[in-house]
């Protein structure tokens, strides 16, 4: 297969694979802290949840650039 191609590939999966977690992310932290504004005092739990799922989303970009880069060396 030609470089250019394999290159534009791995691109392609990077790109497409932390729009998703992206997009979550930034929905985890503005819903908290909407959450946060309405209960000051279940903050604490409120943040240890939003950082649970900020973990998770953040390994499925992670994922992403594992593929791209067994697409780009392999």
């Amino acid at each position: 297969m030609d470089e250019t191609m394999i290159k534009l590939a791995a691109a392609i999966a990077i790109g497409i694979g932390t729009i998703g977690p992206s997009i979550g992310i930034g929905l985890i932290g503005s819903k908290s802290s909407e959450a946060i504004g309405r209960n000051p005092e279940a903050a604490s739990k409120i943040q240890s949840g939003m950082i649970l799922s900020i973990a998770f989303a953040e390994a499925v970009a992670i994922y992403a650039l594992v593929v791209a880069l067994f697409i780009l060396f392999i």
